[in-house]
């Protein structure tokens, strides 16, 4: 990442804490983690749809969150969505009739709402692409989706996208996906955390289920790319990434969220321009070591980002895992190219 810049290139306006199980989640009752958001306006009203677990549920599920119809993008005003029958529950998003098989016992991650073209129907079809756990909640995952019927999310079968070359170690993992110039086009992890390699691929396909073109290498595994969410910009194409660390060592400087851009969505990670940092892996108390960005523009500026995120923080609980999981959201003016 030779001429990367370390230094914001715009003030940060604001980094705002939206759900941290120390507040709890009243008034619902059974929610224990809300992370992972993919935040995206369907039908006048700003959705997120989050992972996380549910008291009395096993495994990772998928929910949703949303502010008031009408409401400007914010960082603030958040609400969960509750069950229809139980208004201290939490509604989950999907059931696993279906796709039980594949990603029941390990859950569902790492969500990514998409809007693309299907051409064996001549419509525009909704979905939502996860990573599926067919085993145990650390992995190995596929990629595969939930889609919208006009009524409901519906589950899947089996899934879409399976690992199948060497450097992807048998599990992909952290979908990223738009749909441009007549492709569904996906950025994803492969690899395993546990053994600190992770590697990042891209693919693309005519209907985003079948056809996927040779999985290829998108950026090497030296960069602990982790998250790559492009958007359609104004002029061509942004994208805001995480880099992680994972090791027990303290991160270095680069390990935290970026922007970019390029005037298409290109496949090779260095036609993006020089990446700016946007924000470092600091300890801030309620979160450190920012992953899964999404991102959109407020509609009454076009300067303004919002930028969600996933924190982490330590525990004084003796726990196997004493750890708590946060989502955060990060407001900026747009950075300038370097």
């Amino acid at each position: 990442m030779s001429g990367s810049h370390h230094r914001p290139a715009a003030p940060i306006l604001n980094k705002t804490k939206i759900f941290d199980p120390a507040d709890g989640f009243a008034p619902l009752t059974d929610p224990a983690n809300v992370t992972d958001a993919t935040v995206m306006r369907r039908d006048g009203r700003w959705w997120m749809y989050l992972a996380g677990t549910v008291a009395g549920k096993p495994g990772i599920h998928l929910f949703s969150a949303s502010l008031s119809a009408g409401a400007l993008l914010t960082a603030t005003g958040w609400k969960l969505t509750p069950d229809e029958h139980d208004p201290t529950k939490i509604a989950l998003l999907a059931a696993s009739q279906q796709s039980q098989a594949w990603d029941l016992k390990g859950g569902r991650h790492c969500p990514s709402y998409v809007r693309g073209w299907g051409p064996d129907r001549q419509t525009w079809i909704e979905r939502i692409y996860y990573a599926g756990g067919a085993e145990q909640v650390w992995g190995p995952y596929t990629i595969g989706y939930l889609e919208w019927d006009g009524t409901r999310w519906i589950d899947q079968a089996s899934p879409v996208f399976k690992a199948e070359e060497d450097w992807e170690r048998g599990s992909v993992y952290e979908p990223n996906l738009i749909y441009a110039d007549g492709k569904w086009k996906m950025w994803y992890v492969a690899g395993s955390n546990q053994q600190d390699y992770l590697i990042h691929g891209y693919c693309e396909s005519p209907d985003g289920r079948s056809n996927w073109t040779k999985h290829k290498v998108f950026a090497p595994p030296d960069l602990k790319l982790f998250d790559f969410r492009p958007i359609k910009a104004a002029d061509g194409y942004e994208a805001v990434f995480s880099r992680v660390w994972i090791a027990p060592s303290e991160p270095p400087s680069e390990t935290g969220l970026w922007w970019c851009r390029c005037d298409h969505p290109s496949n090779e990670f260095f036609d993006w321009c020089n990446p700016v940092q946007i924000m470092t892996a600091e300890n801030q108390g309620w979160h450190s070591g920012p992953w899964k960005p999404s991102v959109q523009y407020s509609e009454g500026d076009p300067n303004r980002m919002f930028i969600f995120f996933d924190g982490i923080y330590k525990t004084n609980e003796p726990s196997p895992f004493p750890f708590r999981f946060t989502l955060g959201c990060l407001e900026l003016v747009r950075p300038t190219p370097p």
